[in-house]
């Protein structure tokens, strides 16, 4: 179950991809690919987070009430006539919490690998942190999660699960404390969006080795 290739790879991946695109400003090339490496991002430190029970319980509170999925039902108003101040302001608190002192370090190796100037792959974090978070709400409705110790299973699920799991979030945490300079992105990218080689339409090549 790999949940976030079947996320990108659907309807509402192409809506996503556009929406963020029109957004910011910038070519749906590169927003598609700064989107398909930061969600694994974002879910390797949601999932980060939640191995502390404070961690896991402030982000079930989240997907208890404001994040409860909803978001993904209604893209069209999301993205309709611009994304909304309250929104980005939402990003930005969810960026803030999850991605805390991790946040330049993230953002400057998207940037690296995408070749997209920091202030807009900032601004594509910023809309993409709820529509993350919406999507785990979904999830948690859907799969019955009611534990905070099934957040952690979850996330691990929807990022692909599977025997390369210890080893993509010990990739994903190298990015967050700032090891590298975003060359495993690709290492990441591979395992998230495995077995999708030059496949799936909108990711197709943009992975390709």
């Amino acid at each position: 179950m790999s949940g976030i290739l079947d996320l990108l790879n659907s309807d509402l991946g192409k809506q996503i991809i556009g929406g963020v695109s029109q957004e910011t400003n910038q070519p749906a090339d590169k927003t598609a690919s700064v989107v398909s490496m930061a969600m694994p991002l974002l879910m390797g430190a949601m999932k980060r987070n939640a191995n502390s029970q404070e961690g896991a319980q402030g982000l079930m509170n989240a997907l208890n009430n404001k994040h409860d999925g909803s978001l993904l039902d209604n893209l069209g108003g999301f993205f309709g006539g611009g994304v909304n101040e309250d929104a980005k302001q939402d990003g930005l608190g969810i960026l803030g919490h999850v991605l805390g002192g991790s946040q330049n370090n993230v953002v400057g190796a998207l940037s690296n690998k995408s070749g997209m100037d920091t202030d807009s792959v900032m601004k594509v974090l910023t809309v993409v942190a709820p529509i993350v978070l919406g999507y785990l709400g979904k999830q948690k409705k859907q799969q019955n999660v009611s534990s905070e110790s099934g957040i952690g299973s979850l996330l691990g699920g929807l990022m692909g699960g599977g025997n390369e799991e210890p080893k993509q979030q010990s990739l994903i945490e190298s990015i967050l404390d700032g090891d590298n300079d975003g060359s495993v992105i690709d290492d990441i990218a591979g395992m998230v969006l495995g077995g999708n080689k030059g496949g799936g339409g909108l990711l197709g090549g943009l992975f390709g080795k």
